[in-house]
């Protein structure tokens, strides 16, 4: 029983570890969490093995990340978006599928309808269909198309994209796990569950909404909301056959416009990223299957994820085109939404745990979520313009008043290349935590030390968010 705790160590402490050299790479830190599970796994050191334990853990870690998927839509821009991202959306998700479907049967033979092979080839489609909204808004935060409407429209289509991704998650799970329902029956219950939804969504919000007015900022707030999560994702399973993360993502977006949903968000992520989601990724590396790797398998992991990038930029580029953007934009559009992330790897967890489809398979999952991470941001920069600061409205004053500047970011050659010459100290910062020592340094009594929003820096931070509350940590702990 006890040896529980030492497996939780070391999957903690390795994913924690590998997390951040992904990130030093440029990788998203997912990819290293999975890494470590499969070096800590039975794939190489063997120290650790898939449990009950780490298994509930990693669902409470997969519910957490869907609620906070959730409670982060802006809601209103979802709606104003509308129609355009809507097509986009629906494109996106319906040629993927097509795409990863029409892949499985070349490579494994075409089945009847309804058989359980075609469904093992619908579910390889659907794992294609999901779209990684964070990497694309850091990147679009970056190069400050993010409010454009541009922008808006690839981040609404991407967020629209992921609930008509669950949606199909959800049939496809209830039609292919072999209890003898019907897809008929799969797409009432789905109809029912979301009519549900709609209605407890209404009293649960109006009920948080007064409970938020008279305890804003408490913990009571993130106790009452994370409670509702939780019975939403068991409503969803227990009672409507429904996947609980999808139950977990809705009770999000019921409460993604309370006052307090940033506070909720940030409660929830604590404990989550610390804990729970470390847990879920590492246990893909841990379940992932590298003993049956052979060459076709490798070669369909390849085509996998050739198939994957090509059939999203070709979908949503279209659609873009159809709603009257141009040629390049609807390039941009495309290439924005071809990221693949926590989702892809949601959706295909849920299928290892109904055996629709093999553990052999998460290598090209993992491969598809590294590639389109580290391409859609170079392509849409290379696509994209530059964000346009025009630093000379602060020239003088900067002349006049500031004895020192710390570039904090991985290419700071724009700036330099203005402030050169201008200020008495300039140095460059590669974390929050190097740049606040240097402030501490250079800091004269007296002295104020501004951390400036002239440059998002998302190339060290996940949001504006993250970026002010890591250098508060950091102030504090000097």
């Amino acid at each position: 029983m006890y040896s529980v705790f030492r497996n939780l160590a070391i999957i903690i402490l390795s994913a924690k570890f590998f997390g951040l050299v992904a990130r030093k790479f440029k990788a998203p830190q997912v990819v290293g969490e999975i890494i470590a599970g499969l070096i800590i796994g039975p794939c190489l050191l063997n120290l650790v093995h898939i449990s009950d334990t780490i298994s509930i853990f990693a669902e409470i870690g997969v519910v957490l990340l869907m609620f906070s998927t959730g409670l982060g839509t802006n809601l209103k821009e979802l709606i104003k978006a509308g129609p355009i991202a809507t097509l986009i959306a629906c494109v996106g998700v319906a040629v993927p599928l097509a795409g990863g479907t029409l892949l499985y049967s070349l490579f494994y033979g075409f089945s009847a309808l309804g058989s359980q092979e075609f469904y093992r080839a619908l579910f390889i489609g659907t794992i294609m269909t999901a779209t990684s909204v964070s990497i694309t808004v850091a990147t679009l935060q970056e190069l400050g198309h993010l409010k454009s409407f541009l922008g808006t429209t690839i981040v609404s289509a991407a967020v629209i994209d992921d609930v008509i991704g669950i949606v199909v998650l959800t049939c496809v799970l209830g039609a292919s796990s072999g209890t003898g329902t019907g897809l008929g029956k799969v797409l009432m219950n789905t109809v029912l569950f979301f009519a549900t939804a709609i209605g407890v969504g209404i009293i649960a919000h109006f009920a948080m909404k007064w409970l938020d007015k008279r305890n804003p900022h408490t913990q009571r707030i993130t106790i009452v909301s994370m409670a509702f999560c939780f019975a939403m994702a068991y409503i969803a399973e227990a009672y409507f056959g429904i996947a609980d993360i999808t139950g977990a993502y809705i009770a999000g977006i019921v409460l993604c416009t309370l006052e307090d949903a940033p506070y909720v968000e940030r409660r929830v992520d604590i404990s989550n990223y610390v804990l729970f989601a470390p847990i879920f990724f590492a246990s893909i590396g841990l379940k992932t299957d590298i003993s049956g790797l052979t060459p076709e398998i490798l070669l369909f992991s390849v085509c996998f994820v050739v198939v994957a990038l090509i059939t999203k930029i070709i979908g949503c580029g279209l659609a873009a085109k159809i709603c009257r953007f141009s040629w390049g934009d609807s390039l941009k559009v495309g290439v924005g939404m071809m990221t693949r992330g926590e989702v892809a790897l949601i959706v295909a967890q849920k299928g290892l745990d109904i055996g629709v489809v093999d553990s052999v398979y998460f290598t090209a999952v993992i491969l598809l979520i590294v590639v389109s991470s580290v391409t859609t941001p170079l392509v849409l920069i290379l696509g994209g313009t530059d964000k346009g600061n025009d630093y000379s409205e602060i020239e003088e004053l900067v002349k006049k008043k500031v004895h020192a500047l710390i570039f904090l970011g991985v290419d700071n050659t724009k700036l330099h290349g203005f402030f050169d010459g201008k200020v008495p100290v300039i140095e460059d910062a590669r974390s929050m935590e190097e740049a606040v020592a240097k402030a501490y340094k250079l800091a004269e009594k007296g002295d104020t030390v501004l951390l400036s929003p002239c440059c998002a820096s998302f190339d060290l931070f996940k949001s504006y968010e993250d970026r002010g509350d890591q250098f508060k940590a950091c102030v504090r702990n000097l």
